[in-house]
């Protein structure tokens, strides 16, 4: 189906986007999956090229430019590249601290912390999941005290993308237990204050190059210049900023399904089983048929969440809908491009392969299938 949401500036963007992928990461990408680890100066390069944090305003050095479209054309070429640790990656950075720190700054902070994001030069991380808090962040334990002007951060964090690597961390914690949902607030936290620990690298059946870690804060001293936004502001600060989480993932989720979608017709029609191409099966052919219906369907949807972002319009319901939707269907797709690639499905050196443990996580975070469902159904209801 033909797309008319990109502009020649987009599609000249493509063009940039896709060398630097050439030149900087398909190389290196199977080291690092074998190392666990992203080499940290690839993120130096890809700022300078422009793959992430476009957002940032010419004041503190970035371009200004805060049309999705170049961040969905991006995650389109990094799907492409089949390079997801990476892709997890830029997105942390444009979909969830960016995002935050563009909207929640003082001028202060913006001047400290975002030409640091315009150079690569720091990495970010967004800590809300404990380990006995999932979804419900009302049941956030790690909690701040005053003492002066300061505040004291105890507390543990888990499951936290680039939390080895992150040089900032966004934290949410509890700093008045009576005040309900308005108890709680966020607080940057940088790499070398005196308490703050990292624990473990946290080993996942995907995304293995892209670091997760445990984070733990023991009476970690946070001056006031790093509390972010509004004091007893912090739950509403972060359902606020939860609709382009999920359009994030939306749009990873769809630019996955194309490109291993691709993969496998191509597959199908250079496969010979019993005398022709298994492509030429009418039973794979349907296969065919259904998956690229459902991508092109899908895809409207989230071409049209994406406009109404830019335009300040897509709601956190709509953002619901796309987030589980799309990352169910790209789960369903993975499985079935592995099955059309019968025993080569299986194997890790197939791009297929990969994609089909590295995407699992997508209907799980930034809120489960059913949270989503709840949300919406509470909107229904309402």
């Amino acid at each position: 189906m033909e797309r008319d949401i990109y502009t020649d500036d987009h599609e000249q963007y493509r063009e940039t986007v896709r060398e630097f992928l050439a030149r900087e990461v398909v190389p290196h990408h199977a080291r690092w999956e074998a190392d666990r680890w992203i080499d940290r100066a690839v993120f130096a390069e890809a700022a300078k090229h422009g793959v992430y944090g476009l957002q940032i305003p010419e004041a503190y050095g970035g371009a200004g430019e805060p049309d999705y479209r170049f961040r969905m054309v991006a995650a389109e070429e990094i799907a492409k590249a089949h390079a997801l640790s990476f892709a997890l990656t830029v997105s942390l950075q444009d979909d969830l601290v960016l995002h935050y720190l563009l909207d929640l700054t003082t001028e202060e902070q913006r001047r400290r912390w975002l030409p640091g994001f315009v150079t690569g030069e720091l990495i970010g991380a967004l800590a809300m999941t404990e380990p006995g808090t999932g979804s419900d962040l009302q049941g956030i334990a790690t909690h701040a005290r005053r003492d002066g002007e300061d505040w004291i951060l105890n507390g543990q964090k888990t499951f936290i993308s680039s939390g080895i690597m992150a040089d900032l961390v966004v934290v949410a914690a509890r700093t008045d237990p009576d005040a309900g949902s308005k108890g709680f607030s966020l607080f940057v936290v940088e790499r070398d204050m005196p308490g703050f620990t990292r624990g473990r690298k946290l080993d996942k059946i995907g995304l293995p190059a892209q670091d997760t870690a445990e984070l733990f804060f023991t009476d970690v001293r946070i001056p006031a210049g790093n509390l972010l936004g509004t004091e007893g502001r912090g739950l509403q600060h972060l359902m606020s900023h939860l609709p382009r989480e999920r359009l994030g993932i939306a749009v990873k989720a769809i630019a996955n399904c194309r490109a291993v979608f691709e993969e496998t017709r191509r597959y199908c029609f250079e496969r010979k089983a019993f005398g022709q191409s298994i492509g030429d099966f009418q039973h794979v052919r349907f296969e065919l048929a259904e998956m690229a219906t459902e991508i092109d369907v899908a895809q409207a949807y989230v071409d049209r969440s994406v406009l109404a972002f830019n335009a300040g319009t897509l709601s956190a319901v709509d953002a619901a809908k796309g987030k589980w939707y799309v990352s169910e269907l790209q789960n369903r797709v993975m499985d079935r491009c592995v099955q059309l690639h019968g025993g080569y499905g299986y194997m890790a050196e197939y791009p297929v392969a990969r994609a089909f443990v590295d995407t699992r996580i997508q209907t799980i975070y930034g809120g489960t299938t059913a949270i989503m469902k709840e949300i919406i159904g509470r909107d229904l209801a309402r």
